[in-house]
């Protein structure tokens, strides 16, 4: 605990914490339209915002962030014009992200160091005013997901539905697009664009073990996303690795322990529930 005395340390720690919290807030949503795997596809255009910004001296951060919510929303909008189906635009924002961002960091004059701080997190890249960009960003994408939940969850649980009970579904589908967007690009210093997409999904799936509804599967994905992003910089401060990989291996063993100990919980209920007693044979009636 000595090293959260230093300044980077602890801002490390605030930053990986709200990201923590904000992540599974909005991941329960993508994971409910079954659109887990589009935080991947955002990060690498994310990627290629970051080699924009390394190419042309900008701030990598603000440019990652105009790319990810321009590509997101691009792919919303062809998605529900119907032109294309879901995995397909995902498929499309997946390989251009990654191109591009590839193309563009073998441009500029970025090292390798200064590329895998934005692929899989970095402890020391944090400043004050990545840190006040973090807390408020992340702060509003928790309020809007939290304030907007009914709603929300009638967009991803039936559209058509939410469509005829007058919600406005394609601005709903956007402010998640972008949400996603600036969660991934917030998150780029303290966990990686690479790995964040698990932060979004994994403690959504360890929760959907143990809970029923909606809003305690939220609550409890919120819960193990701050322990494992808490836990993750800790380990990576003591044991020297990326904090990214420290974040997710936590979440991914925090799914394992909880998905073992629900099954086992299961298994011993239904070994002490009592045996059903077989209904007693009917016997003919002799009248006399």
């Amino acid at each position: 605990m000595e090293l959260f005395q230093y300044p980077y340390m602890q801002r490390a720690l605030i930053a990986a914490l709200v990201i923590g919290l904000a992540a599974p807030a909005l991941g329960i949503y993508l994971v409910q339209r079954r659109l887990a795997l589009v935080g991947d596809g955002i990060g690498h255009v994310a990627l290629t915002g970051v080699g924009a910004g390394l190419l042309f001296n900008r701030s990598p951060v603000l440019v990652a962030v105009v790319a990810a919510t321009l590509g997101a929303v691009a792919i919303e909008l062809v998605r529900a014009r119907g032109r294309t189906s879901g995995d397909l635009a995902l498929a499309l924002l997946f390989y251009g992200g990654i191109a591009g961002g590839v193309m563009l960091v073998g441009l500029s004059d970025a090292t390798s160091a200064n590329l895998n701080a934005y692929l899989f997190g970095s402890l020391t890249t944090i400043f004050p005013r990545d840190l006040a960009t973090i807390a408020i960003l992340g702060v509003v994408i928790g309020v809007v997901m939290l304030g907007l939940r009914p709603a929300l969850f009638a967009v991803c649980h039936d559209e058509e539905y939410a469509r005829v009970s007058g919600l406005p579904v394609r601005t709903l589908n956007l402010l998640l697009a972008v949400a996603t967007a600036v969660t991934v690009t917030i998150a780029m210093q303290a966990v990686g664009v690479l790995l964040i997409s698990a932060l979004m999904v994994v403690p959504v799936a360890a929760a959907q073990q143990v809970t029923r509804g909606f809003r305690s599967t939220m609550t409890a994905a919120m819960a193990l996303g701050l322990f494992a992003a808490g836990a993750g910089v800790w380990v990576a401060a003591t044991a020297n690795t990326a904090p990214g990989a420290s974040v997710v291996l936590l979440a991914i063993a925090s799914f394992l322990v909880v998905a073992l100990g629900a099954a086992g919980w299961r298994l011993l209920r239904r070994r002490a529930a009592p045996a059903a007693v077989p209904a007693p044979e009917p016997h003919e009636v002799v009248l006399r």
